[in-house]
C-alpha cells in the first residue's frame, strides 16, 4: 500500500477492529479514547497514537473531534524501535497537519498529496518518540515554545502548570533531563538558529524574537552554544 493522509471524525460508540498497515491517529481538534495492549486512554491535540500492523484496538470519540490518519506500510525507524504507544509531537508537525487539514479540505491534486506526505514522513522522523510528559509539563513547555520573546520565569511557569514553583522545577527536570532554564535557552538558541538561517532579519531583531533585550548577552550566548557569533553563523 502507499502512504496516505486523511482526516477523520468519530463516535462515541465503542469501534473495534485491525488492519494491516501501520496507522497514526493525530487528533487536531477533541480527543479519541483508544485501548491498546499497553495503553488504554485519551489521546489529544499535541499527541500521537501509534497502531502497529495487525493490533486489535478498540476506540472511541466525540462526534465533533477531528483527526489526520497516517496509513503507512512501514514505520520510521525512531518509532519503530521506541516502543511507546503515544508521544507528544513537536509544534511544527502541529502546526503542518492544521495545513494538511486545510489542504486535503480544498481540492484533489495527487502530486501535492505526494508531496504532504513526503513532507510528512520528513517531520514524524524528527520526533522523539518519548512517552507522554505530566500534561502540567507539557502546558509549561507550549507556553515556551509559544512566547519565547516574553520574559519567562518560573513562577510563571508554575502557574501555568499549576504547581508551586518548587515543584515545578523538580517535575519539569525530572520529566525532561533539563532545567527549566536550559530548556528555554536551548529552544531560544534553537529559534534564533533558524531565525539566521532563513530569514534576513537583523541581529537585534532576532535577539529580541528570542526573549533578549541585549544583543551582546544574546550573542555571548549564542557562541557559547555553537562556537560561532550570530554574525559569522549567518554567513
Amino acid at each position: 500500500m502507499e502512504n496516505s493522509l486523511s482526516i477523520r471524525s468519530y463516535t462515541r460508540q465503542r469501534q473495534s477492529h485491525a488492519h494491516d498497515y501501520h496507522q497514526l491517529v493525530l487528533p487536531i481538534q477533541g480527543t479519541i479514547h483508544i485501548e491498546l495492549t499497553d495503553y488504554n486512554g485519551g489521546v489529544g491535540v499535541g499527541e500521537c497514537v501509534v497502531i502497529e500492523s495487525g493490533v486489535q484496538h478498540h476506540f472511541t470519540a466525540d462526534e465533533a473531534a477531528r483527526f489526520i490518519i497516517a496509513d503507512l506500510s512501514s514505520l520510521p525507524d525512531n518509532l519503530h524501535t521506541s516502543n511507546v504507544a503515544v508521544f507528544s509531537i513537536t509544534p511544527p508537525l502541529l502546526s503542518f497537519l492544521y495545513f494538511v487539514e486545510k489542504q486535503l479540505e480544498f481540492q484533489l491534486d495527487d502530486k501535492l498529496e505526494e508531496s504532504l506526505v513526503d513532507v510528512f514522513m520528513l517531520l514524524l522522523q524528527q520526533q522523539s518518540g518519548n512517552p507522554l510528559v505530566d500534561p502540567r509539563i507539557r502546558a509549561a513547555q507550549t507556553c515556551i515554545i509559544e512566547q519565547l520573546e516574553t520574559h519567562l520565569t518560573i513562577e510563571g511557569l508554575a502557574k501555568v502548570a499549576c504547581l508551586s514553583p518548587t515543584q515545578f522545577k523538580k517535575r519539569f527536570k525530572e520529566a525532561l533531563g533539563v532545567s527549566a532554564y536550559q530548556y528555554i535557552t536551548e529552544q531560544r538558541m534553537e529559534k534564533a538558529k533558524a531565525l539566521l538561517i532563513h530569514t534576513d532579519l537583523p541581529v537585534q531583531l532576532i535577539a529580541e524574537r528570542v526573549g533578549y533585550t541585549d544583543v551582546s548577552a544574546f550573542s555571548r550566548r549564542f557562541s557559547a552554544s555553537f562556537g560561532l557569533s550570530p554574525r559569522d553563523f549567518s554567513r
